[in-house]
């Protein structure tokens, strides 16, 4: 497949079991494609479904129709109808996720929770590690926090910490939810800059960008999501 990632009549909705069961539709119709050295950012009002989109290319999200589709290990898979453990090792190996939050085993040092991704993937420790540091390094988390857990760290620092690991691999399809979201303006600049490097590598993009400057730069296109909404945009 040419085009690492393609959306088509994605339809999405919640059951409220504790309201009667009723049905709350959240997107419909969804169809878009992404290509290899595009960026793609999901746009619209709060409310109007971007990280429900976002979630359901990830797998967090069932789909109720539609088709969500990767090329995965020489094979075209279907994300939507795809078994968890395949969905595992796609995200794994293809399919990489940055959130505006920090996830991780309590107690794990920064720097090995930053080279897990790699290690995960067969890398050499030593390798991976070092890695691990230029990214930390160039988003200028300070050496002495290298060793300690996250858990303590401010929202900016833990931040950095994901964006070092959902950066250090080189997955075809890299997902972004307000990466930038806690940042200043110096490692909002080294984001971008990083955000530029995947483009020329040829990783395809889909993320959600609040931050209107950001944006402006990262985006090859715009995807209004209202388009897909049967719901009225939250206020």
């Amino acid at each position: 497949m040419a085009t690492p990632l393609v959306v088509s009549e994605v339809a999405k909705s919640f059951v409220m079991h504790l309201r009667d069961g009723l049905t709350l539709p959240v997107v419909s119709n969804v169809t878009f494609s992404v290509a290899s050295g595009e960026c793609v950012v999901l746009g619209g009002p709060s409310g109007i479904g971007k990280s429900s989109i976002l979630k359901m290319v990830y797998g967090n999200y069932g789909v109720d129709t539609g088709q969500i589709l990767v090329e995965h290990d020489g094979r075209i898979v279907d994300l939507a109808t795809a078994d968890p453990r395949l969905v595992i090792d796609i995200r794994r190996a293809t399919l990489g996720y940055v959130s505006q939050f920090l996830r991780t085993v309590p107690r794990v040092g920064t720097l090995d929770i930053v080279a897990e991704p790699l290690l995960a993937r067969g890398v050499d420790a030593e390798q991976a590690r070092a890695r691990a540091e230029e990214l930390l390094d160039m988003l200028n988390l300070p050496r002495d926090l290298w060793t300690l857990p996250p858990a303590t760290f401010s929202g900016g620092e833990q931040q950095r910490v994901n964006i070092a690991r959902g950066f250090i691999t080189d997955h075809r399809i890299l997902l972004l939810d307000e990466p930038t979201a806690s940042l200043d303006a110096t490692n909002r600049g080294v984001v971008v800059d990083m955000i530029r490097a995947k483009k020329r590598e040829g990783v395809a993009l889909l993320g959600i960008f609040h931050d209107e400057e950001v944006r402006e730069i990262v985006a090859d296109r715009i995807l209004d999501v209202s388009a897909f909404s049967p719901r009225k945009a939250a206020a």
